[in-house]
C-alpha cells in the first residue's frame, strides 16, 4: 500500500460505469486547499474538463471525482449538465460548495453516462470520506482504462517529513501539449497557491509534455495538484525537485505501459538552438511510426532516425554535417559501423529500453522525450477497442 499525504482520503468503487472493475475514484482533504490543472488543448474537450477549468479558475479545490471507463464527450447539453450534477452530488456528500470539486472523467467518447448507476454510486460516499481509505495503488487501480499496470510515484521532500504522491492513467491517445491523460499529485506541503501553479507549470512542461504514444491529444487531459499543507512549508526548490521526481516516474510509467508496448524510447536532443527546437525534433524522432516499428523489431536503421529529423522542414539551421545520432552510448551517423558492431547494436535495442541521442550542432539547448515501440498489440486493442 502506499499511503496518500497527510490531509488526504480517498473514496473507491464500482457503480456500473463499465463492468466489475473499479470506475469512481473520489480523492479528498477537509477543507479547500491550494490546487492547480492543466487541461487538454482540444477542441473537442470534454464538460468535465470545462467544468475543472472553471472551478480551479481560484486555485482552490477541495476534492477530484474521477470517473474511468467513460469520458462524457460529445454528449452535447446533457453531458455538460451530468457533469455538472456529478460535482455537485460529491459536494454534497463532502459538505463543500460544487466549484470545490475538480471533475475528471476518461474512456469512450460519445457515449452518455449511466446517470442512474452514476446516482446510486454517489450516495452511497461516506460523508465527508469518513471511514475512507488513504490508498494511492488503490485510487490508480480505480481510474484505468486500457493500462495494465497501476501507475503511482512518491517522493520525499528534502529530509522530510511533507511528501509528494501522485497517481496518473493513460497508454494511449496520448500526445499532450499541456499536461495527459489523468494525473493526480498531491502533497501534504504548505505551498501558496501562486507558486504552486507556477512550479506545477515548470514541472509539467519537462515531464507530461514530453511522453508520446501515438501523436493523439485525448479529448480528456487532465492533470491536477492539490497541497493539503498538513505538514507545513518547505524549501519551494526542494518541493519542485520532490514533483518534478514524482511526474517523471509517472511519465516513464505511461510510455512504458503503451498500449501493445513492449520497449520504453528516450529519446534527447541537445546541442540545439533552443529549448523548442530540440524537442520538436525529439518528438519527430519518437513519434515516428518507422522508427518505432525498427525499435520494436531491434533493427539498428538509424537512416530512420535521420529521416524524421530531416522532415523538420521549418528548422533550416539543421546542417546534416553538423549532426550525430547514437543509439544508447553507440554513434551511428556520421561514423559507419561495421556489420559486427551492427549485430551487437541489435542486442542493445533488444532490450525493454532503447535510448535514442541526437546532437543538432546549433546549439546549447537540450530536451528529452519518451514514448515506446509500436506493435501488432496497439492495432489489436485500438481495433478492438468499442467492441
Amino acid at each position: 500500500m502506499t499511503p496518500l499525504p497527510h490531509g488526504f482520503s480517498c473514496h473507491v468503487a464500482n457503480i456500473g460505469v463499465k463492468d466489475d472493475t473499479d470506475d469512481l475514484v473520489v480523492i479528498a482533504t477537509e477543507r479547500p486547499v491550494a490546487a492547480a490543472g492543466m487541461f487538454t488543448t482540444s477542441r473537442f474537450a470534454g464538460p468535465s474538463v470545462t467544468l475543472s477549468r472553471e472551478h480551479l479558475a481560484d486555485h482552490r479545490a477541495r476534492a477530484v471525482v474521477v470517473i474511468s471507463k467513460n469520458a462524457n464527450v460529445a454528449n452535447g447539453a446533457r453531458g455538460i449538465a451530468d457533469a455538472r450534477e456529478l460535482s455537485e452530488r460529491v459536494a454534497q456528500r463532502l459538505g463543500c460548495d460544487p466549484t470545490d470539486v475538480v471533475v475528471a472523467s476518461t474512456g469512450v467518447i460519445g457515449r452518455p453516462y449511466p446517470m442512474d448507476d452514476i446516482r446510486a454510486g454517489l450516495d452511497a460516499i461516506p460523508t465527508a470520506l469518513r471511514g475512507a481509505t488513504a490508498d494511492a495503488d488503490r485510487a490508480a487501480r480505480g481510474i484505468m482504462t486500457t493500462d495494465t499496470v497501476p501507475k503511482t510515484a512518491t517522493a520525499t521532500i528534502g529530509a522530510g517529513p511533507a511528501r509528494v504522491v501522485g497517481i496518473a492513467k493513460g497508454v494511449g491517445m496520448i500526445e499532450p501539449d499541456m499536461a495527459t491523460l489523468i494525473t493526480v499529485l498531491l502533497t501534504d506541503a504548505e505551498v501558496p497557491a501562486d507558486d504552486l501553479d507556477l512550479v506545477f507549470r515548470r514541472v509539467i512542461d519537462r515531464t507530461f509534455n514530453c511522453v508520446s504514444i501515438d501523436t493523439d491529444t485525448s479529448t480528456s487531459d487532465t492533470a491536477v495538484v492539490l497541497a493539503s499543507g498538513a505538514a507545513g512549508p518547505v524549501d519551494l526548490e526542494q518541493f519542485e525537485v520532490a514533483l518534478h521526481e514524482v511526474a517523471l516516474s509517472l511519465t516513464k510509467q505511461v510510455a512504458r505501459d503503451g498500449e501493445g508496448a513492449e520497449t520504453l524510447i528516450e529519446v534527447t536532443v541537445d546541442a540545439a538552438r533552443d529549448p523548442e527546437q530540440a524537442r520538436s525534433v525529439a518528438k519527430a524522432i519518437v513519434n515516428s511510426p518507422l522508427v518505432k516499428t525498427a525499435v520494436h523489431g531491434a533493427d539498428p536503421n538509424w537512416g530512420r532516425v535521420a529521416m524524421a529529423i530531416g522532415k523538420c522542414s521549418d528548422q533550416t539551421d539543421i546542417d546534416p554535417d553538423q549532426v550525430v545520432i547514437r543509439f544508447g552510448p553507440t554513434e551511428v551517423y556520421p561514423r559507419q559501423l561495421a556489420e559486427s558492431e551492427l549485430a551487437a547494436l541489435s542486442d542493445y535495442m533488444a532490450g525493454d529500453e532503447v535510448l535514442i541521442h541526437v546532437e543538432l550542432g546549433t546549439g546549447t539547448s537540450s530536451a528529452t522525450v519518451w514514448g515506446c515501440d509500436l506493435t501488432d498489440g496497439y492495432i489489436r486493442i485500438n481495433a478492438d477497442y468499442t467492441t
